[in-house]
């Protein structure tokens, strides 16, 4: 088959001018540019308002092409991990059957959901990890949380041996970038998605002996 080289160079031609268009202008101006886009193309309805579009460090450092230097990624987790609350009383756990119903959940936080708190929420887990081995329809963005907490050797919630895994659990559960910068997981504790109640429900889901996620 004849090559028509003249059209090859055109399109080249014009494939280097289009990427010259979008590389074009000060990286400020462009910043500026895309702010203006994205503040105009939005509204508030009824619960979801625009400061959503606000973007603290985190969110920021890891919207980038590139991941964040060291420096910034251990300011970030370590931000992240003073913002821990811990559970009243050291309480961290409710009922696990509660919180199967909270992973199975995508309710809330939506422009046409009108919760008015967290109680409308759902944990929305099963969008990205396989639970129970019974369920079928689960995301793989995450690992899979079956045998979580046999796998870490929780035989007893209450014995002091659990005690490192149940503070993990919960603090990854309040606030994911404390263990990991740029964690796609939701932080439901640190923006007010579940409260302490529905977080105790998940850790019994994930850590009681009894639970489907263990047996």
């Amino acid at each position: 088959m004849k090559i028509d080289t003249k059209h090859i160079l055109a399109g080249l031609a014009a494939v280097a001018a289009i990427a010259g268009c979008a590389s074009s202008g000060p990286p400020a101006d462009l910043d500026a540019e895309f702010a203006a886009m994205m503040k105009s193309s939005f509204r508030n309805q009824g619960i979801a308002k625009v400061d959503r579009l606000q973007q603290d460090l985190g969110q920021a450092a890891c919207s980038s092409a590139t991941p964040p230097p060291p420096d910034v990624a251990q300011r970030i987790e370590a931000e992240a991990l003073a913002s821990i609350k811990w559970p009243a009383g050291g309480q961290y756990f409710g009922d696990w059957k509660a919180g199967e119903a909270l992973a199975q959940s995508g309710r809330g936080m939506t422009w046409s959901d009108s919760s008015a708190d967290t109680k409308g929420n759902g944990g929305q887990c099963y969008n990205c990890h396989q639970i129970d081995k019974k369920e079928i329809s689960f995301g793989t963005i995450g690992p899979s949380l079956l045998n979580y907490g046999k796998i870490r050797g929780v035989k007893n919630l209450s014995d002091p041996a659990s005690a490192p895994v149940i503070q993990y659990t919960w603090g990854k559960l309040w606030n994911s970038k404390a263990y990991s910068a740029c964690s796609n997981m939701p932080r439901f504790g640190h923006m007010k998605l579940l409260d302490e109640s529905q977080l105790r429900d998940l850790m019994a889901l994930l850590l009681d002996p009894r639970s489907p996620v263990n047996n």
